[in-house]
């Protein structure tokens, strides 16, 4: 590890350079931007290490997919997953430089995609080459990429992908794109993720909006559409759709041992936030339960009648919403779908409309795989300190299509830091986070060619 690292630190500002090359791509996915030219970039990275590199960009909908491999000394392949698609950077006025020109300034480095996830990619690749550096150009393991463009947006197409390509993918053990490290340094080892079943709900009553006086007689959308929503949870947050919760798979014991271990971070999310208290009073071991282990039922904004300045005594022909629902292993969005349909057809709210903006699956891998232990083992030497290991993280990424139909185990490591403000302005990355991030992802392929 001591000429890896050495590598990692002489090789540091190419490295930057290589990224700042990277973030000025302005692949912002919902906006079709620099795409093809992000994804032939993608190619000539991952050229340079040796990878046999292809990018498929026809044979499905959406942007291109770029897959390679470089093989290895032993029979162990470990698949790569990244993405090269961006968020959009606006509102540009919040940023403190242009969004698309890496700023360093001190110890941090800023620009879009930089954390999510172009940064992974570059600090994979540093790694790649430190060790073929240090074995004479061979690397202990056969690496298998696989970097998609469509991440952003979902992934609508990617379980179809995988299946397509399921012997060209198929891999012993997968990093997923994100990781990093916590307030205090210690480093965060996600074993999954929530998927996600989102919706648009929408209802209607009447041609046009009326004058609010008329109220008594004629049917409110906002009112309609805020009854619906309201049947949906009980007081106690308890979601109330019929079989919601028939899939939940409880957590193992191993899992529930890491959620114990887990550190108290909520007080600080309190002050963050100005909170005078949680959901229900929870704390302590009932908050990262909640957080980790139950599904959600969240309003992201509603919408009817009159929006604008001052007063207008108007009755709303037309409401919507817009929620989403994060699903815990063994729920299918599909399933939630149905199962939505028929409560607001029970609760007599079959006027209210929905459509299907996003569904993802949930995906967890075994705590007690030896890959855990792998990246478990190697954080802590890189690190000096015990990482946090949670069983899945409360947000989502498309990481069932390589855990269900590759049948691999999947953990992060990575370089993101707490104040990384992914999706958001000034997103950045922490030099120190790059460097040990990469050193992790050595540590890790090394450790995988002796086993």
């Amino acid at each position: 590890m001591t000429d890896i690292s050495s590598y990692i630190d002489a090789h540091l500002d190419e490295a930057i350079s290589q990224l700042g090359e990277y973030v000025a791509l302005e692949s912002v996915g919902a906006q079709g931007k620099a795409i093809l030219e992000t994804a032939q970039y993608v190619k000539q990275l991952l050229s340079e290490v040796g990878a046999k590199v292809e990018v498929l960009e026809k044979e499905q909908p959406g942007h291109p997919v770029v897959v390679g491999e470089l093989p290895g000394d032993s029979a162990t392949t470990l698949l790569l997953y990244n993405h090269y698609d961006v968020q959009p950077a606006e509102p540009f006025d919040l940023w403190s430089s242009p969004p698309f020109e890496l700023r360093r300034d001190g110890d941090l480095l800023f620009g879009r995609g930089i954390s999510d996830n172009k940064g992974h990619l570059i600090s994979r690749l540093l790694a790649i080459k430190a060790l073929q550096d240090a074995s004479g150009g061979t690397l202990p393991v056969t690496i298998k990429f696989l970097i998609e463009g469509d991440e952003e947006l979902g992934s609508p197409k990617l379980e179809e992908f995988v299946k397509k390509h399921k012997e060209r993918l198929a891999s012993d053990v997968s990093l997923h794109e994100g990781g990093g490290v916590n307030p205090t340094g210690r480093p965060l080892v996600s074993l999954g993720v929530k998927g996600i079943f989102a919706v648009q709900m929408r209802v209607r009553t009447a041609v046009r909006d009326s004058h609010s006086s008329i109220g008594v007689t004629v049917p409110n959308a906002a009112w309609r559409l805020v009854w619906a929503l309201a049947s949906l949870k009980d007081a106690d947050e308890r979601i109330r759709i019929g079989g919601f919760y028939d899939d939940v798979k409880p957590p193992t014991e191993q899992e529930e041992l890491l959620l114990r271990e887990l550190p108290s971070e909520e007080e600080n999310l309190l002050e963050r936030l100005q909170l005078s208290d949680f959901v229900c009073g929870v704390r302590g071991y009932d908050y990262q339960r909640r957080l980790i282990f139950e599904p959600t039922c969240t309003i992201n904004g509603i919408s009817g009648g009159y929006e604008g300045k001052g007063m207008k005594t108007v009755l709303p022909a037309e409401a919507s919403a817009k929620l989403d629902f994060r699903l815990v292993p063994d729920q299918d969005p599909n399933d939630i779908a149905v199962k939505l349909r028929k409560h607001l057809d029970s609760e007599g709210f079959e006027d209210v409309r929905f459509t299907t903006a996003e569904g993802e699956f949930p995906a967890r891998t075994d705590a007690s795989h030896p890959f855990v232990e792998v990246v478990r083992s190697t954080a802590r030497e890189v690190y000096g300190q015990e990482p946090i290991t949670t069983p899945n993280a409360p947000s989502t990424q498309p990481l069932h299509p390589m855990m269900s139909i590759l049948g691999v185990p999947m953990a992060s490591a990575g370089i993101s830091n707490p104040d990384g403000r992914a999706h958001a302005p000034d997103e950045n990355i922490r030099i120190p986070d790059f460097i040990s991030g990469t050193r992790h992802v050595a540590a890790i392929i090394e450790r995988l060619g002796e086993a």
